[in-house]
């Protein structure tokens, strides 16, 4: 049996507007990045599972590429929830590679599980049928 919830359409925008300006800064940062980044991800704990991927320079670009196009199609709501279940395909190899393992960087770790919080919200709930 399913509840309907009242919830401010400006609430939910702002939440999808806040989550998207963290992939747009972070594609931005791996484009003009790139070596620095591939510098993080060879002291990864777990850089074994960027390389199971490929080489993790073309991963950084690519996924510097899905993080903007994607993030910008969250960002203004268009086919928000097909951008966030691609934001979270790339957010969690992102996190079980840098972020896992790190266990004096426990902040970002969580970091991005709140992050996959908000991309959950979109991908379980039809945000396009506002209530209120």
């Amino acid at each position: 049996m399913a509840t309907k919830m009242l919830i401010s359409r400006r609430s939910i925008q702002l939440l999808r507007i806040m989550v998207s300006g963290i992939f747009l800064v972070a594609g931005l940062n791996h484009l003009l990045n790139i070596e620095k980044t591939v510098q993080r991800i060879e002291k990864a704990s777990f850089k074994g599972i960027a390389h199971f991927f490929g080489d993790p320079q073309w991963l950084i670009i690519l996924s510097g590429i899905v993080m903007i196009a994607a993030g910008s199609l969250f960002l203004i709501g268009y086919k928000t929830k097909w951008a966030a279940i691609v934001l979270m395909m790339v957010l969690i190899p992102i996190t079980l590679t840098v972020q896992v393992g790190q266990i004096t960087t426990l902040g970002p770790l969580f970091k991005n599980i709140a992050i996959l919080g908000g991309l959950l919200f979109f991908i379980l709930n039809d945000t396009t049928n506002f209530l209120k």
